[in-house]
């Protein structure tokens, strides 16, 4: 019999700080109803100077293999997706590790922004598959809130912070993998971008002083390619292995914007009902964002067994990702 890949616990951190829509009026010309109307979102968590990236998904590790019966000795490899590092070097993952007490666990950042959940079960299960590891820790973890403009309204609104993760194991555990697709298309970089603070356009007087350091983002062109992109990936999966959209329990897309996510169940033909919906009290917290609402679906029991969950995002890269799950 082959192995299967499970998620075998899952743990999410949210900061205890909320920034409602009304605090976000005192600051820049919005409106709760302007907000609502266009994204859905009420409120988002804001982190303190202390809830670095390392110290969210630390605490969302810790409750994932608290979960999963294990300890931080059980784990062989780190995979935490992020594009807020605590610094640039070393990575997160590395700081990660430190603050667990896995000891010389190969640990690494990758970046694929909102998408980054899928990438990293992409990842963790072909590397589960070698046969060389036997537990896995992915994390995906934003201090989105650390760069957004909060001079524009268009997006400053949209952001919070957060940190979800799941141990990845052999058979046993309750989430099987089933399936995964990922994609790209750097062609479109400009859609969602944060312009300089790389070697391409590091940081100077001038890049501060035009606030090209921050988040910006061509929120309508965003919207169509995000559906598109989407809706496709889960259709992929769905026709790859002989399914259909009534068979799916739970669609869990990334929490980016009320609008986009029925967008995407009603392409694919599921009824909003059957979508778990968290950004009205989160927001958008990127990669994030998937790995916190599965482990909330958990933690609050909403998942039962023989559940069909699918998992899809889409983020700046432009890439995007599904994934098919079995509770």
């Amino acid at each position: 019999m082959t192995d299967s890949i499970n998620i075998v616990g899952t743990g999410y951190y949210l900061p205890e700080k909320v920034l409602t829509n009304a605090d976000l009026e005192k600051m820049v010309d919005t409106s709760d109803e302007w907000i609502v109307s266009r994204t859905g979102i009420r409120e988002r968590r804001l982190a303190g100077p202390e809830e670095t990236v390392s110290m969210m998904a630390a605490q969302a590790a810790q409750a994932a293999i608290a979960r999963a019966g294990l300890t931080a000795e059980d784990i062989d490899l780190i995979l935490l997706g992020t594009f807020t590092p605590d610094r640039q070097l070393p990575s997160a993952a590395c700081l990660l590790q430190a603050r667990l007490g896995v000891k010389e666990a190969a640990s690494w950042d990758f970046s694929a922004a909102c998408s980054a959940f899928l990438y990293g079960l992409e990842m963790g299960t072909g590397l589960l598959r070698t046969g060389k590891y036997r537990h896995i820790l992915l994390v995906a973890a934003e201090k989105l809130t650390s760069v957004v403009d909060w001079q524009d309204r268009n997006t400053c609104v949209l952001f919070g912070d957060g940190a979800g993760a799941v141990v990845l194991g052999l058979n046993g555990g309750q989430g099987r993998v089933i399936d995964c697709t990922i994609g790209a298309d750097g062609s479109k970089d400009k859609l969602l971008e944060i312009p300089a603070g790389g070697c391409e356009e590091p940081i100077t007087p001038e890049v501060l002083e035009a606030r090209r350091n921050f988040v910006r983002m061509e929120g309508r062109e965003t919207f169509k390619v995000a559906v598109s992109r989407m809706a496709r990936a889960c259709k992929t999966l769905l026709k790859r292995n002989g399914l259909s959209p009534e068979d799916v329990t739970w669609l869990v897309p990334h929490q980016a914007n009320l609008r986009i996510m029925k967008g995407v169940a009603k392409a694919v033909g599921i009824p909003v009902e059957r979508v778990y919906i968290n950004v009205d009290r989160l927001g958008n917290m990127s990669g994030a964002t998937v790995p916190i609402a599965l482990a909330e679906m958990d933690h609050n029991e909403v998942l039962k067994k023989g559940d069909l969950v699918l998992l899809v995002a889409f983020g700046g890269g432009l890439t995007w990702g599904a994934s098919l799950i079995e509770w």
